[in-house]
């Protein structure tokens, strides 16, 4: 189980990391509507501007305690609940746009696997 912990910490850290770092001012087919950034996609949802950045910071200070709790398990059970949290918010995002399916699934996987790191 302990691995299967560690994977999932990983996985959701990472992604995170690379859609908030790596990828934030680039277009994929996961953005809600036919946002090509990530701040395109907050303004498609309707949220007003100043809520991006302390999102970003957010999610990425998140990302950070997962990797921090493979050291500090003490850190998993609130960064995995907070990130969960933050997942079925961008799911409602995604439904309030009527957006296809398909560009729920990441927000829905990674509901997924916060649940799961809570649970194990």
């Amino acid at each position: 189980m302990e691995t299967v912990l560690l994977a999932l910490k990983l996985t959701v850290a990472l992604g995170i990391l690379n859609v908030w770092v790596v990828r934030r001012t680039q277009s994929t087919a996961y953005r809600g509507q036919g946002a090509k950034t990530l701040r395109e996609e907050f303004a498609v949802y309707g949220l007003p501007g100043w809520v991006f950045a302390p999102m970003g910071f957010l999610k990425v200070g998140l990302a950070g305690a997962l990797l921090l709790s493979i050291w500090v398990p003490a850190v998993t059970l609130p960064a995995a609940l907070l990130l969960g949290a933050i997942m079925v918010v961008a799911f409602a995002m995604h439904l309030k746009v009527s957006d296809p399916v398909i560009k729920s699934l990441p927000s829905l996987a990674v509901l997924a696997m916060c649940v799961g790191i809570a649970l194990l």
